[in-house]
């Protein structure tokens, strides 16, 4: 029996029976047309339409990294199997971590900056352009767009199998990315948004991901390894020392998500990108596919983006304006190591625990239900 196996085992005993439902924060909604896009895009302003907000303060963040212990997450604890189809998720901020880290959630909160509850529309611009069956690609290549909608007709380069081994495999570079802890008119001004608490930072997301999956009979590994400190710098090395061994012992995998949230944000106000489904909200998400311009050693890339076009295509689908448009720029983000690495980005930090507990299980149902199209005939 492999070590998966048993771990399979061994979380079908240890799976709780917790069937708290999340609580839905609403807010109400404002027009609004710029924002700016995050950390390694913070040059970038963007235009969309049909964009809705509403304004409320938050925070500037300090700058220290954190850290925490290696190990594979097995979802004790996180979730509990109700049936094959509905996986029901205990409330993020009602979890109590056994080992919060060096770097604890806060529990007393200060006011910050403004946040601004916007939801996302269609996007205009030469580097714009839609894909057939929903969504869009931000094209930020010296490949034409002709071309690469072109490329995103491209079926995948993998399929899957019927097989108990995993085949998905899920970490965080940035681990430690965290959240607003419900729906409020303010960020934090201390709380820099990263905790070691595995119930309040991508970890978490990561676990909604892994329960849809494995309830669709998918096999799984999440690495819950902390990346991000002693420092920040060196991240995306880290994290490669953590999955290459992995993606080793398992040739089975064939899906490798490297799972953020985004900062988008001003000097003065921070973005909570959302949108109402199915009577809850869920933070937008944005995939990153990177391409290689000689430099980067990617020879497969456009392997990654027929992956990414044909997930993005499920996600707005299933979940009509789920999603922001794929970002095709020049970025390695290990995405060498298979032909279905891709790096998601949920929400920002303006968001919130529950919104992107959500959207971690959009995420997971919707790539259970392209996975199962992609099986072997």
């Amino acid at each position: 029996m492999t070590r998966y196996k048993r771990r399979k085992i061994s979380a079908a005993v240890k799976w709780t029976s917790l069937l708290m439902l999340p609580v839905i924060a609403v807010g109400t909604a404002k027009g609004m047309e710029f924002l700016k896009i995050k950390a390694e895009n913070k040059n970038d302003t963007v235009q969309c339409s049909s964009v809705e907000s509403r304004k409320m303060k938050k925070k500037n963040g300090k700058s220290d990294i954190l850290s925490g212990e290696a190990i594979l997450s097995h979802g004790y604890g996180i979730y509990a199997e109700v049936s094959d189809t509905d996986v029901r998720l205990q409330n993020p901020m009602d979890m109590v971590s056994d080992n919060p880290g060096d770097k604890p959630y806060p529990t007393e909160w200060t006011a910050g900056i403004d946040i601004t509850r916007t939801t996302y529309g269609e996007y205009s611009g030469t580097t714009y352009f839609n894909l057939d069956n929903g969504g869009q690609v931000n094209n930020r290549s010296s490949i034409s767009n002709d071309d690469l909608l072109a490329e995103s007709r491209v079926l995948p380069d993998f399929t899957i199998s019927d097989t108990e081994e995993p085949q998905v495999l899920i970490y965080h570079t940035h681990t430690t990315e965290s959240f607003e802890p419900f729906v409020r008119d303010n960020l934090d001004a201390v709380f820099n948004y990263r905790t070691t608490d595995s119930t309040k930072n991508m970890i978490m997301v990561g676990n909604a991901i892994q329960a849809e999956l494995e309830a669709a009979g998918i096999g799984v590994i999440h690495v819950v390894e902390i990346h991000d400190y002693p420092s920040y710098n060196g991240s995306y090395e880290r994290s490669r020392d953590s999955i290459v061994p992995i993606l080793e012992q398992y040739p089975t995998i064939k899906v490798a998500l490297d799972i953020h949230r985004d900062a988008i944000a001003s000097e003065t106000f921070a973005a909570q990108p959302y949108i109402e489904i199915d009577g809850k909200e869920a933070a937008q998400i944005m995939i990153i596919s990177g391409c290689d311009d000689g430099t980067l050693n990617m020879p497969d890339y456009l392997k990654n983006f027929h992956f990414a076009s044909h997930l993005q295509q499920q996600l707005e689908s299933d979940y009509s304006g789920f999603t922001r448009p794929i970002l095709f720029d020049y970025r390695h983000y290990n995405q060498d190591l298979t032909t279905g690495s891709l790096l998601i980005e949920v929400g920002s930090h303006g968001n919130t625990l529950e919104q992107v507990q959500y959207s971690g299980q959009l995420i997971g149902r919707s790539l259970s239900r392209l996975l199962e199209s992609m099986k072997e005939k």
